[in-house]
């Protein structure tokens, strides 16, 4: 059984160094690192990953997805995968983040717990390919049996607000052998409406629009990064709804 904590916080999935320094001046507990969010994310430099462990004191897991698209994966793809968990190990990576499927959309247990012995004694967080399995009841069981620490999960719909009955099925279903983690479009504003006392730890992007000082217009040149205003709100917000002052 895994150990879960009942001190609340909150995740940060961010992409630049920027936006990790926001993360953890909001008061961001813990940031997923990771490269291309548009795409639900990739594997983060390790160039990167290592700038943010020399300037942020929180812990960063670390996404490792070796390409866009499904979450199958060929032999050559899980090589990838290896190699990346090592090179983020190496790194200074906190935990790793990762979601394997087979051809029915059902956890690939054979992958899964190879790639978790490779991980060693990093803590593994399975991302939102878990909504796409057929059970998530059953899922959830089988996280719980591969000693997964962390599931980051809709409720199976297309962002946690719409999942919340879910959520909070899944989180009753834990009793803390897992942490279930609400995350997908989760927005400052509407947050409220998927709180749990079983549920802890909460995933969003917190950004906001950063105008580029540049004047050519041939390319979109704004861009997307996290606010350190917004994180603050939303930690406030989730400890006053855990009674902490």
């Amino acid at each position: 059984m895994q150990n879960v904590s009942n001190r609340p916080l909150i995740e940060v999935v961010a992409t630049s160094l920027e936006s990790c320094l926001a993360a953890a001046q909001g008061g961001a507990g813990r940031i997923e690192l990771c490269a291309a969010l548009s795409t639900a994310g990739i594997t983060p430099t390790p160039a990167l990953l290592r700038a943010v462990k020399a300037h942020v004191q929180i812990p960063v897991a670390v996404m490792i997805r070796p390409r866009e698209g499904d979450f199958i994966y060929s032999p050559s793809d899980v090589g990838l995968m290896e190699a990346e968990i090592e090179m983020v190990r190496e790194a200074g990576a906190d935990a790793i983040v990762f979601g394997v499927l087979d051809n029915n959309d059902c956890i690939d247990q054979k992958t899964l717990k190879h790639l978790m012995n490779r991980a060693g004694d990093l803590p593994v967080v399975f991302h939102r390919a878990f909504d796409l399995t057929p059970d998530l009841s059953e899922s959830l069981e089988i996280l719980i049996d591969h000693g997964c620490v962390r599931v980051l999960t809709s409720g199976g719909a297309p962002n946690g607000n719409a999942g919340k009955a879910q959520l909070f099925a899944l989180a009753d279903q834990a009793q803390g052998r897992i942490e279930i983690m609400p995350g997908g479009g989760l927005r400052e504003e509407t947050f409220e409406e998927v709180w749990h006392p079983l549920i802890t730890n909460y995933h969003l992007s917190g950004r906001a629009e950063v105008k580029s000082a540049s004047h050519a217009t041939l390319f979109e040149m704004n861009r997307m990064e996290t606010d350190a205003q917004i994180i603050a709100r939303v930690v406030d917000k989730v400890h006053r709804f855990f009674g902490i002052a």
